[in-house]
């Protein structure tokens, strides 16, 4: 438990409680741990958002459960939105049983932390350096916990159609700590190898997209093809396009905290994330509209959802990076790149059930849902 009370602490670090020094009638939140021995300023005002981005981050996570059962055939829309979900749940618990502590404790090896914080031990009052100290423990450990239940959500897709719910449970669980927690500690923990290279990666390029997206090829690869694969019987039309536009919208909205939320801090850097982060949306999804116009003369909102979707993650691992010109750039870029590269999943023989707007869109005037 902690000591809390208002005021202006004279130091910029934790500092020892029998020296420092607290002016009342300040606005930051000053907290003494239990045994009376360390004293710390914490920023309401920076608390405050990255707890409203936790919130927003939450949302995405239905938002896939819509846009995946939106994609699909009616009798697997159901499927999609619990194996979301579900993803949440389990690895909600993972984070707090040794998740959390596998990837941000500072006592770890160069690959992978220890189990410092198991149970989420010690896990309240201690401040973060990564957010200059100005939010405790708690506040980041739910804010990544929403980052960690994503990951898997994403790739989930791929089971679409002939995957379990059952087998879902212990893959989850064991893919967060054998894959996402060692990740996520190489690039983000000051002790991971990555980190110390100085490889920079601001809300998740490889531990979120880069990790999701191989995790649910890898994953279709092994659960092999659906029956009927080839033949017309597959070429189906996303069964309820509101529902992709409803998955996307909730996507959208709940990236600007994943992307405005990675600063920790209510300041001019998160405005700048977010506005990045917008921008290169609103180019990615014209750029895939144009481009699928072009192939098949007609206007696809399914295409312009897959591309504000793809704008979305090229600009996450450089949204507090980058400038306002280049996050347009990304997002024309990543949609032209990303139309283009679609064809290979048909050349490669791939069933990936939720990635094949172009298919889709052909199929659309044709196949019924």
């Amino acid at each position: 438990m902690v000591n809390l009370r208002y005021g202006v602490l004279q130091a910029a670090e934790p500092v020892d409680a029998a020296t420092a020094t607290v002016l009342d009638y300040g606005t930051d939140l000053i907290a003494v741990t239990e045994d009376g021995s360390t004293i710390v300023a914490y920023n309401p005002g920076d608390i405050a958002w990255v707890l409203t981005c936790t919130a927003l981050v939450f949302i995405m996570i239905p938002g896939l459960g819509y846009l995946y059962s939106g994609l699909v055939r009616r009798k697997n829309a159901l499927h999609m939105l619990l194996c979301t979900m579900l993803c949440l749940s389990i690895i909600s618990f993972e984070w707090f049983f040794w998740g959390y502590s596998l990837t941000f404790s500072d006592s770890g090896s160069s690959f992978i932390g220890d189990l410092k914080h198991f149970g989420f031990q010690h896990v309240l009052e201690a401040p973060i350096p990564g957010a200059n100290n100005k939010v405790p423990a708690i506040v980041y450990a739910i804010y990544q916990q929403m980052f960690a239940s994503l990951v898997p959500a994403i790739a989930i897709g791929a089971a679409c159609e002939r995957g379990r719910v059952l087998p879902i449970i212990p893959f989850t669980f064991a893919w967060g700590t054998i894959v996402y927690n060692v990740i996520a500690y190489d690039v983000w923990n000051p002790n991971g190898w990555a980190f110390k290279l100085g490889v920079l990666d601001y809300a998740g390029g490889g531990p979120v997209e880069i990790a999701s997206g191989v995790t649910g090829l890898v994953y279709s690869i092994y659960l092999g093809r659906r029956k009927g694969w080839g033949s017309d019987r597959l070429q189906y039309a996303p069964h309820s396009v509101a529902h992709v536009f409803l998955g996307t919208v909730m996507l959208w909205f709940g990236w600007l905290g994943f992307n405005g939320g990675s600063t920790f801090a209510a300041n001019l850097r998160a405005a700048m994330s977010i506005t990045t982060t917008n921008l290169a949306a609103c180019f990615a999804g014209v750029t895939w509209m144009v481009m699928d116009w072009r192939h098949f003369h007609r206007w696809s909102v399914v295409g312009f959802c897959t591309g504000a979707i793809s704008g979305l993650v090229a600009i996450t691992p450089a949204a507090g990076f980058v400038g306002v010109p280049a996050s347009c750039l990304i997002g024309f870029a990543a949609a032209a790149i990303s139309n283009l590269l679609t064809r290979l999943k048909i050349w490669f023989s791939f069933d990936d059930t939720v990635s094949n707007p172009d298919l889709a869109l052909s199929a659309s005037a044709k196949y019924p849902t």
